[in-house]
């Protein structure tokens, strides 16, 4: 059984919880007590601890979870029906694969029964052993991350928060469909890797303009299985985070925006924030993060997939050698664009399907631009 790894909650934060207000979100979710096991049934989202930051080289510091954990249950839920559980924390393996594992092994237990996992790391490389608790789910894996770095490592580098991305790409079984980088910052990175994400055709998003428009960002995460958060994509004045300073990055209000596209997404299935500094004050912008993501989640609208289009308008838009085909739903206004299957092409996706796009992508493919996330995706079908 997969839950057996997990370790119950503090009793210091049962007492902490049970102080709260009865409309507090501490008091409405169900509790891994000592004994006291929740059951999952009918829980439409777990949060999970990982004390694991050996990924960033840091072998004896293990985050204190409680912070974000007592800044969480503190708030208030809006009016939810999202069932929420917390189910304790993963413990430190003997080794870093051991972690590795044991996450892994959760996460499909959870995402098989339907269940989101929020994972509190830690450090932002157990998005590895996330990915590859998708391995049995004979799907493909689109990943979504919110980082001001592309996390490549060096050939043979030992994975690490740094370079989990290399080990996620190369290794088999290779599940992964897309990578998208929401908020890079283009001195962070070197241009070969900038480059090598475009000949991957994986998207990329500059902090500048996502900041400018959000709302760019929402397709990404709509068509994402798993979001992972670097809370370095947050500037310091924001985040509190004084140890490893960052004077740019998104603030408070955006990276809470990104979050609520996230879990409003209802392909998302998997959701963790990694790489904090372990303070009470970065706790309290984690714990609202978190917070918009499950909202966004009880507002999720169940248009993905499609079972019917009837309730979408069809927009066929001629192109140079081609139709393309949209989709607006008449009940978000969220578009999409069709991806055809190439005839006679050994295809990754066997039928056609459907591309999440803005309405943006719809002007302009009618003043002859072609949309580039089609254009990248139907390359990544081919090759």
């Amino acid at each position: 059984m997969a839950f057996e790894f997990l370790q119950p909650l503090d009793a210091s934060l049962a007492d902490f919880i049970e102080g709260l207000s009865p409309q507090s979100l501490g008091k409405k979710a169900l509790l891994h007590l000592e004994g006291d096991f929740p059951d999952t049934e009918g829980v439409s989202v777990a949060i999970i601890g990982v004390l694991e930051n050996r990924g960033r080289g840091e072998a004896v510091l293990h985050p204190h979870l409680n912070y974000i954990r007592k800044q969480l249950y503190s708030l208030f839920p809006g009016n939810w029906y999202t069932k929420i559980a917390d189910l304790g924390n993963i413990k430190p393996g003997a080794s870093l694969q051991d972690t590795y594992y044991v996450l892994k092994t959760v996460v499909e237990e959870l995402i098989k029964n339907k269940v989101i996992p929020i994972i509190i790391g830690g450090s932002q490389d157990l998005t590895y052993a996330i990915y590859r608790g998708y391995d049995r789910l004979e799907q493909m894996v689109n990943l979504a991350v919110i980082d001001s770095r592309f996390d490549f490592g060096k050939e043979n580098e030992a994975i690490n928060a740094g370079s989990y991305l290399t080990r996620i790409i190369v290794e088999e079984p290779n599940n992964l469909f897309n990578y998208s980088n929401v908020g890079y910052q283009t001195y962070f990175n070197p241009q070969e890797e900038i480059d090598l994400i475009e000949k991957l055709y994986f998207d990329a998003y500059r902090l500048g303009e996502v900041s400018a428009s959000p709302a760019i960002a929402e397709p990404v995460f709509r068509d994402a299985d798993i979001v992972s958060v670097d809370m370095g994509a947050v500037k310091s004045g924001d985040s509190g985070k004084i140890v490893n300073f960052l004077p740019n990055g998104f603030n408070g209000k955006e990276i809470c925006t990104l979050a609520r596209y996230a879990g409003i997404s209802d392909k998302v299935t998997s959701f963790g924030v990694f790489n904090h500094d372990d303070t009470k004050q970065e706790a309290v912008l984690i714990a609202q993060v978190i917070w918009y993501f499950i909202e966004g989640v009880n507002y999720r609208s169940n248009e993905y997939p499609f079972n019917t289009k009837d309730t979408y308008l069809k927009y066929i838009v001629p192109a140079e050698d081609e139709e393309l085909v949209f989709y607006k739903s008449d009940k978000t206004d969220r578009w999409w664009i069709e991806v055809p299957v190439v005839a006679g092409v050994d295809n990754k996706l066997k039928r056609n399907t459907l591309l999440p796009c803005t309405y943006d992508d719809y002007i302009g493919a009618c003043n002859n631009t072609f949309p580039e996330r089609l254009w990248k995706a139907q390359r990544k079908n081919i090759i």
